[in-house]
């Protein structure tokens, strides 16, 4: 059978593009990820500088198995802290700019070992550091990530370990009964 008009696939595929063209006209400027899976939208940041900032949280805290996403949120925040305080905006600007100067190259297109090489030198700069101040809050406080790290979140409100992950390590091996104390 042919069927005529639009596959659903190729309407969801539209519309996102769309969404996104909308949202970037609205904003100024939108991240979206290579694959299509997220995006972002910008309000005090432009796209070249969350761009930026993406590979900057990830060299500083960096996680292979993380992937964009769960880094998005770090710029997300920076953003939401540039559009509320303008020296904020443009620390964060300036800093971008250093970082594209420092090896007379955009930062997104240097490898990742040049890029951790420009980073080092900066690290004592209010810029960097206020970068990796967000970036630990944004990366760790996010449940989504725990899971990557194994961490099942706080224990105190389900009556705490004793009872909830204190003995459900299953990576090591059971130890012979004669390193167990006998009972009493």
């Amino acid at each position: 059978m042919i069927r005529k008009g639009i596959y659903r696939r190729q309407f969801m595929q539209g519309g996102g593009a769309a969404a996104a063209g909308i949202a970037a006209a609205a904003s100024g400027a939108v991240l979206i990820a290579p694959d299509g899976a997220w995006a972002m939208s910008l309000s005090a940041l432009g796209q070249h500088e969350g761009e930026t900032l993406l590979q900057v949280s990830r060299q500083i805290y960096p996680h292979p198995n993380l992937g964009d996403m769960y880094y998005a949120k770090v710029v997300d925040d920076l953003d939401a802290k540039a559009k509320a305080d303008a020296a904020t905006a443009t620390l964060l600007k300036n800093g971008v700019a250093a970082l594209d100067k420092a090896m007379d190259v955009p930062f997104t297109e240097l490898s990742s070992g040049n890029q951790l090489a420009v980073l080092t030198t900066m690290e004592s700069t209010p810029f960097f550091q206020t970068v990796r101040g967000t970036a630990v809050v944004s990366l760790y406080n996010n449940p989504l990530v725990w899971r990557f790290f194994g961490y099942e979140g706080a224990s105190f409100p389900y009556g705490g370990y004793i009872h909830r992950g204190f003995n459900d390590i299953a990576w090591l091996p059971k130890p012979p009964e004669s390193a167990s104390p006998a009972a009493g």
